[in-house]
């Protein structure tokens, strides 16, 4: 083998490891769910984020997620909308995990601990990470109402619009409610969404 090719094969060993280095180092990049003091959520991001940056730990925590959701809020016939988070008491923590990245973030005030074993924190799968970041940006909007059985209201939108019913049942995980209206004489079961009636 001459040694212009030796050289070459040498080049490329190297090449190919340094490859791996970066490989290894993208596997290990994983999310962490951190466990905080109810409430403390946001804090709990500002603080770390704070930390990230005067420690120089940015090349081994690279992001800080609070899931929230957008919910509408309908009191008084007035719409409010609020953020929500999907998961009170949690943090979602993208990190390279060794000994001093798991330092950074589990002395951060308000952090209680990771998930999983106190030693050994367990990384989330991707694909759940993935769904609870598509529902924390998806534009989809909860709708509460201060709604109660037997209750009057009048129904604004659908085939049913302009007519007045009665409350029987309540659903708020899905933002629906059953009512009895008077239809030519007869009461009738509509099931409707809180978006399509107005209180009385």
């Amino acid at each position: 083998m001459s040694e212009k090719e030796e050289n070459l094969m040498n080049e490329e060993t190297e090449a190919s490891e340094t490859e791996k280095e970066v490989s290894d180092k993208k596997n290990q990049k994983r999310w962490y769910i951190v466990h905080t003091y109810s409430g403390y959520e946001n804090k709990v991001k500002s603080n770390l984020e704070k930390r990230i940056e005067y420690m120089n730990m940015a090349d081994k925590i690279f992001r800080v997620e609070v899931p929230q959701k957008t919910v509408t809020q309908i009191k008084g016939g007035r719409k409010q909308e609020k953020e929500e988070k999907i998961f009170p008491g949690y943090v979602l923590v993208e990190m390279i995990m060794d000994e001093d990245s798991w330092y950074v973030v589990r002395h951060t005030a308000g952090v209680t601990k990771f998930v999983g074993s106190a030693k050994k924190p367990i990384p989330a799968k991707d694909s759940e990470i993935k769904k609870i970041i598509h529902r924390s940006t998806a534009q989809t909007q909860k709708i509460e109402m201060d709604v109660k059985v037997g209750e009057k209201v009048r129904i604004t939108s659908g085939p049913f619009a302009e007519f007045v019913g009665d409350i029987t049942e309540v659903y708020p995980d899905k933002a629906k409610l059953r009512a009895m209206v008077s239809i030519f004489g007869r009461e009738t079961p509509v099931e409707l969404e809180y978006k399509q009636i107005q209180k009385l």
